[in-house]
Order: structure tokens, then C-alpha cells, then sequence
């Protein structure tokens, strides 16, 4: 069983930055995907990023493009979340997760298959 932990979220003035760090319990065999989503209150989870941790390919949801990066180690299991230029509507638990085998549905949260329980970004006006 994979176990996901996130840390990095706080509160930061608009404008600011954070960075968000997903650490994994094991290492995982064969080809997979670690990605950013997140929840505002009272709002579906949306995703933010994923990036291949083989061959480091990334995709970014358009709100993030230009704002944030996704980065990994792949020695270390771990994926991060550069977050630049946050804006009140950046607020939101920031949940890392594991998408297994291809990239398909890639955005979809129901294609993942492990999940963190999430760090709180908050961003204040």
C-alpha cells in the first residue's frame, strides 16, 4: 500500500508563493504519474498538475499554467508543487496522488489510485 504525505501548505499573502512536497511511503514499480489537485470549500476537486515521475513528462490545468510547476525526484519518490503568484482563489486542500501505468484521464481524480490527505493553502487578500 502506497501512503502519501504531503506538507508545505500555509497561509501566504496574495502574490506570494509556496512549495508544496508529496513524499511516497515505497517506491513504485513500472511507469506512473504523481499529481496535484485540489478542493476549495463547497467545490468538486479539480486538478492542477501531474507529472511522469519515469520521463518527467507534465501536464498543467490552465488556471495553473504560468503559476505553477511540477517537479520530481524520482530517487526520493517525491513530487513538488511550485506555487507562484497565488491569488485568493488559489485557496484550497492541495491533495497529492498516484496514477499508475499510462497517462490517460490524467485530470480525472477517479484515474488515480492513491491519494494524500491533503495540505491546507490559504491566500489571503
Amino acid at each position: 500500500q502506497v501512503q502519501l504525505v504531503e506538507s508545505g501548505g500555509g497561509l501566504v499573502q496574495a502574490g506570494g508563493s509556496l512549495r508544496l512536497s508529496c513524499a511516497a511511503s515505497i517506491r513504485i514499480g513500472g511507469r506512473y504519474y504523481m499529481g496535484w489537485f485540489r478542493q476549495a470549500p463547497g467545490k468538486e476537486r479539480e486538478f492542477v498538475a501531474t507529472i511522469g515521475m519515469s520521463g518527467g513528462s507534465t501536464f498543467y490545468a490552465d488556471s495553473a499554467k504560468g503559476r505553477f510547476t511540477i517537479s520530481r525526484d524520482y530517487a526520493k519518490n517525491t513530487v513538488y508543487l511550485q506555487t507562484n503568484t497565488l491569488k485568493p482563489e488559489d485557496t484550497a486542500i492541495y491533495y497529492c496522488a498516484v496514477k499508475l501505468n499510462d497517462f490517460s484521464d490524467y485530470a480525472r481524480t477517479a484515474a488515480y489510485d492513491y491519494w494524500g490527505q491533503g495540505t491546507q493553502v490559504t491566500v489571503s487578500s
